[in-house]
């Protein structure tokens, strides 16, 4: 799928698999790819990144093998999968930089393109992306060879509720190996943005952001932010950038901020959403832009309640384990995705907890547009061990950066119950490990504050649950 359009609407934002740094021209990589199996672990030493006469069967991405949806259904163990496709460079984006981008690989995956090494990545989780404009050849085709290792018995791998057992037993669900979601590419100017990250204040009225960005050597980049509100201008600001990044606060002309709250203020019955058009310019020439948004709203606790733009708030939650049967993990479409939200609301809730899972972000735009907080949950490991700790905290890592711009989300929780610390009450060290975790989490993201605290006397379960819940 090409996205040129010469008009971007904002309900089509949510075809880009990251709708908070949406493009208009991007290259859909999911469809049907080569695939095989390599369960003696031979393909690194045979180098299958260059034999195409090894991937015999077909399959459908993003769907994991396991499913039928990926035109496999293949349950069995299968710890390393190997994929296939080509792809063509197309005379528009000739001189372009390429990057390559892959929303979720589970668990551990490397990534080839031409036969060269471009990508690796641990975690089942989050995204990755490559720069390939490098080994981009003068052939008119171009080849992409993905790798996929996940080890079923590996019980300090996080995995959230993908059974370790060969068929699914009690509350597990099926594995989901492999891609699980979006994968695409996007034509980008040698200067370009890679990351935008906004802070709303409603206490200060403003919005503090951060833009991240590459450029050439010799660029003279400067940075336009447009924000609007219901089609009505809050700020249209220029900014010189040194370096490669930009932070600034900008105050929003939002006037009747509190006689008008309902029509400003972010909130499941008011979603209200800020959009963003984020323009870099080298000399005057626009070089690269993405539309992004946020909503302005606060969220804490005090005494007990929950406080929604400071004002009390009362939760009506239900537990989404965002498993499908014909899919597993991956959603069976984008409309999938957004029916799943407005049925939570049509039911009368006005929020989930996405459970022993890692949305994806197209889901969490629908929860931003329409209407609906969510818990962040990350998918947890089952035992405790240094390997344990590591994988889980460098992943967790990513997800809070992911998605630390969305409204919708109210709450972190890097453990659930005491999966992945089951001994808490008479091991000191899951102790620490837990309230490592609460820090690290503050300090990626000190807006949503503390819900509760470690209680080291507290019965193991509880004081894991109650020690990772971020508001």
């Amino acid at each position: 799928m090409h996205r040129d359009d010469t008009h971007f609407v904002v309900e089509d934002r949510v075809l880009h698999p990251n709708p908070q740094l949406a493009r208009l021209r991007w290259i859909d990589l999911t469809g049907v790819w080569s695939f095989a199996n390599d369960d003696e672990d031979r393909g690194r030493s045979e180098g299958w990144q260059g034999r195409p006469d090894v991937f015999v069967r077909s399959i459908t991405v993003p769907f994991p093998p396991e499913s039928p949806a990926s035109g496999i259904g293949d349950t069995g163990f299968h710890p390393v999968i190997w994929y296939r496709r080509t792809f063509e460079v197309a005379p528009q984006d000739a001189g372009k930089q390429l990057i390559l981008h892959f929303g979720a690989v589970d668990y551990r995956a490397r990534v080839w393109v031409n036969e060269v090494l471009v990508a690796e990545h641990e975690g089942g989780q989050t995204p990755f992306s490559a720069d390939i404009s490098d080994v981009l050849h003068m052939e008119a085709e171009h080849t992409i060879v993905v790798r996929a290792e996940d080890a079923p018995a590996d019980l300090s791998q996080p995995r959230g509720k993908q059974d370790w057992q060969e068929h699914p037993h009690a509350i597990w669900y099926h594995r989901a190996t492999g891609i699980w979601q979006p994968v695409w590419l996007e034509p980008v100017s040698a200067s370009h943005i890679t990351a935008i990250r906004w802070t709303p204040n409603v206490e200060d009225e403003r919005v503090d952001v951060t833009v991240s960005l590459i450029r050439r050597n010799n660029s003279s980049l400067s940075l336009r932010l447009r924000l609007t509100l219901h089609d009505r201008v809050l700020a249209d600001d220029i900014y010189f950038v040194e370096g490669t990044g930009l932070r600034r606060a900008i105050a929003l002309d939002t006037g009747a901020l509190f006689t008008d709250r309902d029509r400003i203020l972010w909130s499941p019955e008011h979603p209200n959403l800020i959009e963003a058009t984020v323009s870099l310019t080298d000399r005057g020439e626009v070089v690269d832009e993405v539309q992004s948004y946020f909503g302005l709203r606060s969220i804490g606790i005090s005494q007990g309640r929950v406080l929604l733009n400071d004002r009390p708030y009362y939760l009506r939650f239900a537990l989404e384990q965002g498993y499908w049967p014909e899919s597993h993990l991956a959603a069976p479409s984008l409309e999938a995705l957004r029916h799943e939200v407005e049925l939570a609301k049509e039911l009368g809730f006005n929020g989930l907890r996405v459970h022993q899972k890692v949305e994806d972000p197209r889901f969490l735009y629908w929860c931003d547009r329409l209407g609906l907080l969510i818990w962040g949950e990350m998918a947890n490991a089952y035992v405790f061990s240094p390997a344990a700790a590591r994988r889980l905290t460098c992943e967790w890592m990513e997800v809070v950066v992911r998605d630390f711009s969305h409204p919708c989300i109210a709450a972190w929780v890097p453990l659930n119950e005491s999966w992945g610390a089951p001994n808490l009450l008479h091991d000191v060290a899951q102790r620490h490990f837990v309230q490592s975790l609460y820090h690290l989490t503050k300090a990626l993201d000190p807006t949503r504050r503390a819900y509760a605290r470690v209680e080291p006397g507290q019965r193991s379960k509880a004081t894991a649950s109650a020690g990772c819940r971020l508001w």
